[in-house]
């Protein structure tokens, strides 16, 4: 299977303002996450991008914009990335939302917390783990098992995603951070996902692609596999 690149949208103009945005439409990077975007198209210089897959609210259009135009990409449009539908929580302040009982289920117990008119957190991670699979076995028979591609969505549907590829229950997802324009990288396999990156800010990103595999030994470890006492690394 291929590996992908979790990208979470570059600062919003609701990052930071307390408020609750949601699927709230219109709500674009600020003038941080434009310098972030942009940024982007040098920091995966080194990854062969083979396709962008994005959430359809406009911070993640933008944030994706910059490096879709460098590599003639367009992106893929996937409805199961987008924000949560937070329901009669959206637009709220956050510390009038600190007030209300669903807080500390949030908290402490998301798999069991379902937004007022909106939808539950154990839906999120369903309809998001679904859609990173199904696009990474499309991508994967389309461009090889070598292929890498780049994923753009919002801070608590990547968690769900992470939470899922590290085998935890969603109740722990809030342990998991995921910073504006920060990647994670995960590589599935048909037996387990291998998290790579988890919310990397700046590190190089050249060691995440793929080399193609060498022959296995017929005893040795398969495709899929964990090596004991951890991998060696590339040998250059």
């Amino acid at each position: 299977m291929a590996t992908v690149v979790l990208l979470r949208h570059a600062r919003s103009t609701a990052n930071g303002s307390g408020v609750l945005a949601g699927r709230t439409p219109g709500v674009e990077l600020d003038e941080t996450g434009r310098k972030q975007a942009d940024a982007l198209v040098a920091r995966l210089d080194t990854i062969p991008v083979a396709e962008i897959v994005c959430s359809p609210l406009l911070r993640c259009e933008q944030t994706v914009a910059p490096i879709a135009a460098a590599r003639g990409l367009a992106p893929v449009t996937e409805p199961n990335l987008s924000e949560v539908d937070y329901g009669d929580w959206t637009n709220r302040e956050l510390t009038e939302l600190g007030k209300e009982k669903l807080w500390s289920v949030v908290q402490q117990h998301p798999s069991a917390a379902v937004f007022p008119g909106g939808e539950g957190l154990a839906s999120v991670q369903t309809r998001a783990v679904a859609a990173v699979r199904a696009h990474d076995a499309r991508i994967s028979a389309a461009h090889g098992a070598e292929a890498v591609w780049l994923l753009c969505s919002h801070g608590d549907v990547l968690k769900a995603i992470l939470a899922d590829a590290l085998g935890q229950h969603l109740d722990t997802f809030q342990r998991i951070v995921v910073n504006p324009a920060s990647v994670s990288v995960v590589q599935y396999t048909e037996t387990r996902p291998f998290v790579l990156r988890m919310n990397d800010n700046g590190g190089e990103l050249a060691s995440i692609v793929p080399t193609k595999p060498q022959p296995a030994e017929p005893d040795g470890p398969r495709p899929g596999d964990a090596v004991p006492g951890g991998d060696t690394g590339r040998s250059s």
